[in-house]
């Protein structure tokens, strides 16, 4: 049976919400459960579930893994959103300002155990399983160890490029590849390795899941800047005031001419301005040198080349149909 999107959403929103939860530490677990109900596309646990059942039925044996996986990206946002000074996450105050940096941290690094311990949950069954099995296990568990170092390892150039001003598309692209596009691909693999899956086709999941995933970070880039703040569930144009170091500045930078790179790199430099002044000029900029263009013609190559290999899995086109289709809406998204 080849379940929907919204079938495999609903079983890890149901998970979701019976996780158990200490209700003596209720000032740590508040958070956590605030945090996993504001909602999020559950794009990663459904990925992992729908890589495994291109191979087989019983998709709620990985549940667990699943939410390993969803746990594990929003103890990631938790941290990010005290280290980036983020006000707003999904519509709502950042743990960090309904509560407090401590808390945050704290409730974070408990989520950080919870993914692992949901991760090894199903490590019972492998006492009697085949050494396929067991195999397929270990694995996996080796992929979800690779995914959380390298998340932290992008993290760390985010970090990086605050103070420096040459980085290049090439290091911008690797970094996005750790933070963002790591989870989705790894979840993809998971998937595949834990429904025993042919290595070449967990590969290719892999490659697949890696192109999407930059495609959804340079679109959120292009959101940042271009999005309908009221469907994107954040302020617009954060990433201008912060200097963050996008993609389209970066570019923006390497295309403008002498007199356009000279006004972003004054706007860069002001220690003080007019929030929505300073979200006009760069706006403007990037109108004149046509980043939009550029960026939106990224993120369709990285499109089509994650299609290219999901072409090349051996399975039936019926239960890749699933897969295109995630992935096509993730390229229509507005949020």
């Amino acid at each position: 049976m080849m379940y929907s999107i919204e079938q495999l959403t609903d079983k890890v929103n149901q998970a979701l919400d019976a996780l158990a939860y200490n209700n003596k530490v209720e000032n740590l677990y508040l958070p956590i459960k605030y945090t996993l109900d504001n909602g999020g596309k559950r794009i990663r646990p459904v990925l992992m579930m729908m890589a495994y059942n291109m191979y087989r039925d019983d998709v709620e044996r990985i549940l667990p893994n699943a939410l390993a996986m969803e746990v594990y990206h929003n103890f990631t946002l938790l941290h990010d959103d005290v280290m980036d000074k983020a006000m707003m996450r999904r519509g709502k105050p950042c743990v960090h300002v309904k509560w407090d940096e401590n808390t945050a941290i704290l409730s974070g690094d408990t989520m950080l155990a919870m993914a692992y311990q949901l991760m090894t949950e199903n490590a019972a069954f492998i006492k009697e399983a085949l050494a396929a099995e067991v195999t397929a296990y270990f694995n996996a568990m080796a992929t979800f160890n690779e995914a959380t170092i390298g998340v932290c390892e992008g993290q760390q150039f985010d970090m990086d490029f605050e103070s420096m001003d040459d980085v290049s598309e090439a290091q911008y692209m690797e970094m996005i590849r750790l933070k963002t596009s790591l989870l989705l691909s790894k979840s993809l693999k998971i998937g595949a390795q834990l429904a025993q899956a042919d290595e070449n086709d967990a590969l290719l999941l892999h490659e697949f899941g890696e192109k999407i995933g930059l495609a959804f970070q340079l679109q959120d880039d292009l959101l940042d800047v271009y999005g309908d703040p009221a469907v994107f569930g954040k302020a617009i144009g954060g990433d201008i005031t912060s200097n963050k170091k996008t993609f389209m500045l970066i570019k923006t930078l390497e295309m403008a001419d002498t007199q356009s790179r000279k006004e972003m790199e004054e706007w860069i430099s002001k220690p003080e301005f007019d929030k929505a002044a300073k979200i006009e000029a760069v706006v403007a900029i990037y109108d004149k040198v046509g980043i939009r263009e550029v960026c939106q013609k990224k993120i369709e190559e990285l499109f089509a080349q994650g299609m290219d290999a999901l072409s090349k899995v051996w399975v039936e086109e019926q239960k890749k149909a699933m897969l295109y289709d995630f992935a096509n809406r993730l390229l229509k998204r507005k949020s």
